[in-house]
Parts: C-alpha cells; structure tokens; sequence
C-alpha cells in the first residue's frame, strides 16, 4: 500500500512515540476494506509501539487511533491518503503521547471543555482546505476524553453523502447537526464551541496597550508589514478576521519568485511562523468594524472590532485583502455549500458524473471548467461579456473539450433549487432579454474578488470599486494610516506584489513615527 520512501519516512516519524498506540479498525470483506488492512499492516510494520485490533463498527470500513484497550476518538472512515496523510501521521503522533504546537492556553481551554461532542468531518482527498479541519478536530479529541472526530471521505460512504444533501466539504457536524462549513480553523471551532471564548478575548484585546504599528490584515502584506515593523524593535500587533487570508484558498502557487511550486495553506503557515519569530502580537478571528483617526480619538489611532474589543496605535497598515465576490441573485445564500460553490478543487469530486456551471470567463473561471470537466458530465460556462477574458492557451485548451458548453453575453440572474440542493440556475441573453434556463446540480462561481474595505466607508478615501487609494509610500490620506495588498489600489493583485507593499508600507509607517 505505501510506497518504499514513505513507509521510511513513517518510520522515522513513529520513532517519536512515546507510548504505545493501537490501531482499532472495523473490516469487511470488500476491496476498499482490503485496501485499509493493507495500510493497518504497513502502518504496524513500521514501530513497534502500535498493534493493530479489529471491532465492530457500523461505518465500515473504517479505523481509530487509540491508546490500548481504550475506544478510538479519532477514526477514519476512509483512507487519509493524499492531503490527509499527514492528518494520519499527526494523530498516530499525537495519540502516542508526541506534544502537539499549540499555544498552552489553546490547549488548556480544549480540556476544559465540557464533554458530549462528537464531530464527523465529510472531505474529499482532493480538498487542500480539509486537512486543517480534521487536525483541529483529531486534536480536540485527543486532548479532551469528551469529544470524538471522525473523518468520512466522502468517495468511500456515497450514499450517506446523498442522504444528508452534501454538496461541499469540507462541512463538519455536530452531534448529527450542522456545525461548520468550509475551511474553519482550531481557533474558531473552540469559538464556536466555548460560548465564553470571544468576550474573553474581546477584554483581553481592550487591555491591551497602544501598539507602535497595528496591522489590520493576516495575509501576505500584513504578515510581511509585520515582520519589517517588528525588526525594528517597535512594538507591532496584527489583528485579522483569518491569518492567511485569501492565500489559504489558493491551491497552487507557481509564480512565487524562488519557490518553484508550493500550496496556499503551507505559505500561510510560514507566514504566521515567520511573524511569530519576532514576537509580534497576533490576535485572529477578529474583525474590524470601525476606524477612528488619530485626530478624532485624541491623538492615538483606534480600531474597534465586532467582538467589542478595542485597539489603539501610533501608526495603522490596512491590509484586509479581497474575497470571493458573489453574484448577488436570488438563491445564491439559500444554496451556498448546497450547490453553489467557490472551489472547483475542494467541491469538485462532489459533482462526478453532474452537471455543472462555471460564472465567469477570466482565468480563474476556465482554469476551473477545465479542471471540473475531467470530473463531471458536463460543464456550461457563463460569459457575461460578449467574449472571454481568460488567457488563449486557457480558451484553446478548454475548446478542445468535448463537455464543455460556452455562453456569453449572459447574465445568471437566479439560482434554483429545491429546498435541499441546487437544480439549475436562469440567466438572461444579454442580446434578446430573453431568460433562459439551465438544469445542473453545481454552480461555480469564479467572478473575481472584492476588497474588504466597506467598514472603512467615509473614513478615508476609496475608489468607485473600494479599493484604498494610496500614494507610492502606501500613504492613506490619513495621516498614520497606511495600506496595502488586495485592498488597495495597486494595479496587480498578486502575493508577491502584495508582500513588496507590505513592506513598503511599514518602512512608511516607521518613517511616520520617527518623524512626528
């Protein structure tokens, strides 16, 4: 089942044991159950710290990670192979006794939790925002003996995914009900779940002192405006709604000078250590509301947040970045993670075998029709203009395709459903201003992005598309308050580009304050 160099890096890993594990599987007699002992036994043949056991169960097959004679918290129904391997690795770890890297806190709160809560995770192993959920709630399980996760890979157990109407993964559940959709962080799992968390956060932010550089935004201009601000020796903080941002939604990364390829999240998670290796205050999951300037608030800049929390600076960097834009038409709320998707590669594998729709004829949007037509039946692509925008070698590629239908001058004007799951959408014909219907079970929408500025409104200046107008230095008209990344004006939106104005704007922001 593993390969040669992996069962050797395995064996590596499981030197780090520090008690024995067992692996507790329920097997039947099918291919896929075959499959699974195959890796149980490569597994126990690489320490031996684990043994392996077989039970009952009545989601086969399937298998947990527990310490001897004990029930399994953690359990596979599916085999953690691809993304999920390394959610395998670290729950044998973590399990056997190996310390995870959590703050102290972080861990202290999850044992304080109260029991009786058993998660399911539905994923598909093609889905780059799945393994952090899993690892979040496979930790949880581990730390505190009154929860319990299962991941269930949604290609083995079909029929259960039918039943319960899944159309995006990853989507978590809770005791039976619907608790999270979509990439969610440790963090905000334990948001969610201790009721108390968020206003000890929000009194533990207002206590806070002023800080000499506040950035407002996780992605790669807050993180790069952090770390130039932090080698200064001034006292700097971040505040974001998600450290990451957009990146962690971005599969492949190969235009990133110096790393030939990379995936999102792992560029996300340098980040976040890279700021942390200078001490820079990170204060996630939360969002910014409001503005004050400096001139209004008595002379320090303040920040309130929706927590309640409230934060002070001598020098401000806005990098709150862009995020999906929707399309606004009826339906499309009603149906999101029920057919209505932004993730050709996480939601993807759902759809084999259906049809589909892509919004949108830019790069992003026949990147993913090209990719969702080696999946699904069928691909139609609504073109608002009357031509495509994407690259040619994009539109010669998706010409070539058999399964894919091309619409342009079309405006989708409604989602449709029946109360469960998408049926089909209608678009009108932007040259006859006739409505037309289209039957399909996905909907894609690849229609670019929109910056997350509209708690700024009124407080400083914005262009007609709300992007932060600056000047060459990052300067807002607001004096102390600088900008940069997807928030702004800058003519491309790319990491890169986004990195070199987070830098730029913090080197302005300490000029600001050696100045004034």
């Amino acid at each position: 089942m593993l390969e040669a160099d992996i069962k050797a890096q395995l064996t590596a890993y499981l030197e780090r044991l520090q008690r024995p594990i067992e692996l507790v599987a329920a097997l039947g007699d099918d291919a896929r159950s075959q499959e699974m002992r195959e890796l149980l036994a490569d597994i126990v043949s690489c320490s031996n710290q684990v043994s392996l056991r077989e039970e009952k169960n009545a989601r086969t097959p399937s298998f947990g990670v527990a310490l001897p004679g004990e029930a399994a918290r953690v359990r596979f129904a599916g085999l953690p192979m691809g993304h999920e391997f390394t959610s395998l690795v670290l729950a044998l770890l973590q399990v056997g006794g190996h310390p995870p890297k959590v703050e102290p806190e972080i861990i202290e709160q999850i044992k304080n939790l109260p029991g009786g809560l058993h998660f399911e995770t539905f994923i598909s192993l093609s889905c780059h925002n799945c393994p952090d959920v899993v690892q979040a709630l496979n930790l949880m399980a581990v730390l505190n003996p009154g929860i319990s996760s299962t991941m269930i890979d949604g290609g083995f157990f079909k029929e259960e995914v039918e039943r319960r109407q899944i159309m995006a993964v990853p989507i978590v559940y809770l005791n039976g009900e619907e608790f999270a959709s979509g990439r969610t962080s440790l963090e905000e799992i334990l948001a969610k779940v201790d009721t108390g968390a968020a206003d000890r956060a929000a009194a533990a932010i207002s206590e806070k002192p002023a800080f000499d550089v506040l950035v407002v935004g996780g992605g790669p201009a807050g993180a790069a405006a952090a770390v130039y601000a932090a080698r200064k020796g001034i006292r700097t903080g971040i505040v974001a709604e998600r450290f990451g941002g957009q990146v962690m939604d971005t599969l492949a990364i190969e235009n990133f000078i110096s790393v030939k390829a990379t995936e999102g999240p792992k560029l996300a998670r340098a980040l976040e250590e890279h700021v942390k290796e200078y001490g820079v205050d990170i204060m996630n999951l939360q969002r910014a509301s409001r503005l004050i300037p400096g001139a209004e608030a008595g002379g320090l800049i303040e920040v309130q947040l929706e927590s309640g929390g409230v934060l002070q600076a001598k020098s401000l960097i806005l990098a709150t970045g862009a995020r999906w834009r929707e399309m606004n038409v009826p339906g499309e709320k009603e149906y999101k993670a029920k057919g209505v998707c932004f993730c050709p590669h996480c939601d993807g594998p759902l759809f084999k075998g259906k049809r589909v729709a892509v919004i949108g004829g830019g790069n992003s949007g026949i990147e993913a029709a090209i990719d969702l037509a080696g999946i699904v039946a069928h691909v139609t692509v609504l073109e608002f203009a009357d031509t495509l925008r994407a690259d040619a070698v994009l539109q010669e590629k998706l010409a070539s395709l058999p399964n894919v239908t091309v619409i342009k001058s079309a405006q989708t004007t409604e989602v449709l459903g029946d109360g469960q799951k998408v049926t089909g959408l209608t678009y009108k014909d932007r040259n006859t201003e006739e409505i037309k219907p289209v039957e399909l079970e996905g909907i894609f929408v690849q229609i670019g992005l929109l910056p997350a500025t509209e708690w700024l409104k009124g407080t400083l200046d914005l262009n007609r598309f709300g992007e932060i107008e600056i000047d060459a230095k990052g300067q807002t008209n607001v004096p102390g308050v600088f900008a940069a990344g997807d928030c702004t004006t800058v003519p491309y939106k790319q990491i890169i580009i986004a990195m070199g104005a987070g830098a730029t704007a913090s080197l302005s922001a300490f000029d600001h304050l050696i100045r004034s």
